[in-house]
């Protein structure tokens, strides 16, 4: 994901007062957004599939901070923790949840998350990776998911990764919006390389999705 989009997603302002913690997120959890960030959170929605066949674009993890639920997150320009309300203003969603899926570890999967979510405190700060590629220094939002619950996994993939498109699945052709992007960044598209992404992680059997319709 761009980061400059992010950058201006992360922009808005929406008032929000509800006690998330009420409606039974846990640490660990993961949070799959719709950022509708325009034509390039397009692009990444329409080359990849969210369970059910929703979007997302983005992915966040879950952590306790002091008695307090918030997110780790690889987004803007680098990898950070950030609050629960500005996690889900984001997105638009207020006192509904709409365009905010939650995924939780199945039991006998759940020994891995304080392992990941230690993991993922270690690289707080480090570079965002808007090129999307693997083991370069840098991360993506779903690549740090699957970074830390392979650590925490003994080294060994927890999430599959795939092989990367950013072509339009109707015409074959590379979207308008990635032939830009790629081009202002004076890099080579990344297609067919292994690659992981949010939409992905959400259709993995590792995971349930739980059904939480607002924030009360």
């Amino acid at each position: 994901m761009n980061k400059l989009l992010f950058f201006y997603c992360c922009t808005l302002s929406i008032s929000c007062n509800h006690s998330y913690q009420k409606v039974g997120f846990q640490e660990g959890d993961l949070l799959f957004q719709n950022l509708n960030c325009g034509e390039l959170c397009n692009a990444i929605e329409a080359v990849t599939e969210g369970i059910d066949g929703k979007d997302f674009s983005h992915i966040a993890l879950v952590v306790n901070v002091n008695d307090t639920l918030k997110v780790i997150e690889a987004i803007g320009n680098n990898v950070q923790i950030n609050s629960l309300e500005t996690f889900f203003s984001r997105s638009g969603d207020t006192a509904k949840i709409e365009n905010v899926t939650v995924g939780r570890l199945k039991k006998q999967y759940k020994n891995l998350i304080p392992k990941a979510i230690a993991e993922a405190k270690k690289i707080i700060g480090q570079p965002y990776d808007n090129i999307f590629l693997l083991n370069n220094g840098k991360m993506y939002c779903s690549e740090m998911i699957y970074e830390i619950f392979k650590e925490s996994n003994k080294t060994k993939d927890f999430f599959v990764l795939e092989p990367m498109t950013f072509k339009d699945p109707k015409t074959k052709v590379f979207f308008p919006a990635w032939v830009n992007y790629y081009k202002h960044l004076n890099k080579e598209i990344p297609e067919g390389l292994l690659g992981i992404n949010p939409g992905l992680i959400s259709r993995s059997n590792k995971i349930s999705i739980l059904k939480i319709e607002n924030y009360k």
